[in-house]
């Protein structure tokens, strides 16, 4: 009777599964604050904390730290936009070159199949 052996692992050469374990700390960094920033939980988060420092200001008297104008939450809310612009810059242009490597990747297998098929039907 033959032994069984465990099946073995075999590599996997994807390109998506290869740039991913290539990343810089950075670069993960960006995908991952990519991600959240262009989420729901986000967008309700930043909203809500939009609505409280506005009402904030413009109710309590004695609490305001930026009147009526807004002067200090618009300087915020231009450096997040100038921190966040690029980040999210950095995420697409990876995702371009990942998508452009898989595109690669998937013409040489298509080609490589067609070789087959069309062997086999040389064959028959």
């Amino acid at each position: 009777m033959k032994k069984l052996t465990p099946f073995k692992k075999e590599k996997n050469d994807h390109p998506s599964i290869i740039n991913r374990s290539r990343l810089t700390h950075g670069q993960r960094a960006a995908d991952h604050m990519t991600g959240f920033l262009g989420s729901w939980t986000f967008i309700i988060i930043f909203f809500t904390f939009l609505l409280i420092w506005m009402s904030i200001n413009v109710v309590a008297f004695e609490l305001r730290w930026d009147p009526y104008p807004f002067i200090l939450l618009n300087l915020a809310l231009s450096c997040l936009a100038a921190i966040q612009a690029p980040i999210i810059m950095m995420s697409q242009n990876r995702q371009a070159e990942r998508d452009r490597v898989t595109a690669k990747y998937d013409y040489a297998v298509n080609r490589k199949a067609e070789r087959g098929i069309q062997d086999m039907q040389k064959q028959l």
